[in-house]
């Protein structure tokens, strides 16, 4: 039985950011993912994938954010149970948890966590009727590392955010990369969306819009697709190496949905006017996982649910303590092993 005083389900960015504000507060982590490495999405999905809402950071590779939070909470020394799904919870009469792996490991905590992002997903695919035969070969849902690409033609579909910022990261990397949206309108940011037609207008991305993927031809490896223009009889072959569907992913909570715990749209509703809690007591929802009015699915919106869940379970779990936040300026931060990282002298002078 592995003990600790906050169980989190998901080692994601905002379950290892959970670590870390725990460890401020002197509480022990350990972490469940049914990945077989820490980071989530980030790790697994599109660790080379550039994000820019991350505060402090211009820009910072999905990959590089993971390193970095797994060095910021090191010192805390938390746990982790990779590659293993939580099944079932149980709630013992003294009110704490025990939660139960797919590979039957048992967990035991007085505060639950569940970090799960997306919970499990699979990507959505066009209705293409050899599409089986070029996965692998051609074909990818997923872009895990663009250096594949490199000096490749490349044809993208889709219009959300993942297929503009590919399409216009990989402008960089491949020798032609070509966008296809079945509508003019995109879904994704509007930022991205004048810069997919900036590059349109300089002649490094081809925007074909509104139109669609019809066909898939090759042997062995994709060597071309068949593209349909909206209201036109004419279909198109365009020579390609690689051809990526960038449509979404289709969550599922998975086991975590029998839980008794309130669902609404597969996602799991908590009280955000104190600390994330769930409708049942001990058992709080951070990050992409959670619902609630006015929520925004945002790695920097979990980093700050993270926080004040992890002041809501110090409460819970010493009722009769009374904890005095400090600013990590002042005192810096100590983890569990007796390092320390001091603040700059200069600033404790200034505050003091």
């Amino acid at each position: 039985m592995i003990e600790t005083d906050i169980l989190i389900i998901g080692a994601g960015p905002t379950g290892l950011f959970a670590v870390f504000e725990a460890g401020l507060l002197k509480l022990k982590c350990h972490l469940i993912d049914a990945l077989p490495q820490p980071g989530g999405q980030c790790s697994e999905i599109y660790p080379k994938k550039p994000i820019y809402d991350i505060p402090g950071f211009p820009e910072v590779l999905a990959g590089d954010l993971v390193a970095n939070l797994m060095e910021q909470i090191k010192s805390f020394q938390p746990g982790f149970t990779l590659g293993e799904r939580a099944e079932t919870i149980e709630k013992l009469a003294d009110g704490t948890f025990i939660v139960t792996t797919s590979k039957g490991t048992k967990h035991h905590a007085p505060v639950v966590a569940i970090a799960g992002g997306l919970g499990s997903f699979e990507p959505r695919k066009p209705l293409l009727e050899n599409i089986t035969k070029f996965e692998d070969n051609g074909i990818a849902y997923i872009i895990k590392d663009p250096e594949v690409y490199r000096d490749k033609r490349v044809v993208i579909a889709g219009g959300g955010d993942s297929a503009l910022d590919w399409s216009i990261f990989l402008t960089d990397v491949a020798k032609e990369v070509t966008l296809v949206h079945r509508r003019n309108e995109f879904r994704g940011a509007l930022d991205s969306v004048e810069k997919v037609q900036y590059l349109k207008n300089k002649g490094k991305i081809n925007l074909i819009t509104p139109a669609e993927i019809v066909g898939l031809v090759g042997g062995e490896h994709l060597k071309s697709v068949q593209v349909k223009r909206t209201n036109e009889d004419e279909v198109t072959t365009l020579d390609v190496d690689h051809f990526i569907p960038l449509f979404g992913l289709s969550p599922k909570l998975g086991p975590i949905a029998d839980w008794g715990l309130e669902i609404e749209k597969n996602a799991i509703k908590v009280d955000n006017t104190l600390d994330y809690q769930t409708n049942i007591p001990g058992v709080y929802a951070i990050g992409d996982v959670n619902t609630y009015p006015g929520k925004l699915k945002l790695i920097l919106c979990g980093f700050h649910e993270a926080t004040l869940m992890c002041q809501s379970a110090f409460k819970r779990i010493f009722p009769d303590k009374k904890y005095v936040m400090k600013y990590t300026t002042v005192g810096g931060v100590e983890g569990f092993d007796g390092s320390k990282k001091e603040a700059p002298k200069a600033v404790v002078k200034a505050i003091n």
